[in-house]
């Protein structure tokens, strides 16, 4: 379910405006505007709040940076930072990647359905947009069922503002998402490494290095291998 909204989604009505109330001339008060709440902006400043960094070393040998921003989101935040101390992102796959939208991950089934032990949360929805890198939680029918998937979108999507919960934004090594592999799923599926936050200060893992077989024959057409242009 979870695999197949986030698309519907994204091909909604981008021109749906609201229409704006008028106040009534009837001499009655307005009621009281709430409290504006404050969305804090984006520090691309990867020496800043380190605390709210979040890294995904890749299969593609790329290291990402996010910026969470718990001014929009805090529990969402929060859910993020606590899987990805606990090791729930390493290994885990980008199970759902369409060109010119978005990659999603966290699922540690790879299919699309599944989730971390956590209960689910409760949406934070807020006005902030779906720009190139933004981060933002995937979800189940229900508005109150994101867990542990999120998807980072490789182009715009207003359309999902407000429908999904936008909890942060890539600051660095966006070329890294850009080079996960494409496919629902994908043949030959991008990973994630190793997930941390920045101020935890993990360095990026040693790459894997494939077993050599010392006794395996050499033969004179391996060694004149034509190397072609």
């Amino acid at each position: 379910m979870i695999t197949r909204l986030i698309a519907a989604a994204a091909f909604a009505s981008l021109a749906l405006v609201p229409v704006a109330a008028h106040a009534q001339d009837s001499g009655e008060e307005a009621a009281p505007a709430e409290t504006q709440r404050v969305y804090d902006r984006v520090s691309f400043d990867i020496n800043e709040d380190r605390d709210n960094i979040l890294l995904l070393d890749l299969s593609n040998g790329k290291r990402v940076a996010i910026r969470l921003m718990p001014s929009w989101a805090p529990n969402h935040v929060e859910r993020i930072k606590t899987l990805a101390r606990q090791g729930f992102y390493d290994g885990i796959i980008f199970h759902r990647v369409i060109e010119g939208f978005m990659a999603q991950t966290g699922d540690p089934t790879g299919t699309g359905q599944g989730g971390s032990s956590l209960p689910d949360l409760k949406e934070e929805f807020n006005p902030m947009p779906h720009l190139r890198g933004t981060v933002s939680m995937a979800r189940a029918t229900s508005e109150d069922s994101a867990n542990s998937q999120f998807f980072i979108t490789f182009m715009p999507r207003f359309s999902l503002d407000k429908r999904y919960t936008n909890f942060g934004r890539v600051i660095s090594g966006m070329d890294g998402i850009d080079g996960i592999n494409r496919g629902e799923p994908p043949a030959n599926p991008t990973r994630i490494v190793q997930a941390s936050i920045a101020a935890d200060g993990k360095p990026v893992p040693a790459p894997t290095i494939l077993p050599v077989d010392d006794d395996a024959p050499v033969t004179l057409d391996m060694l004149n291998a034509s190397r072609g242009n």
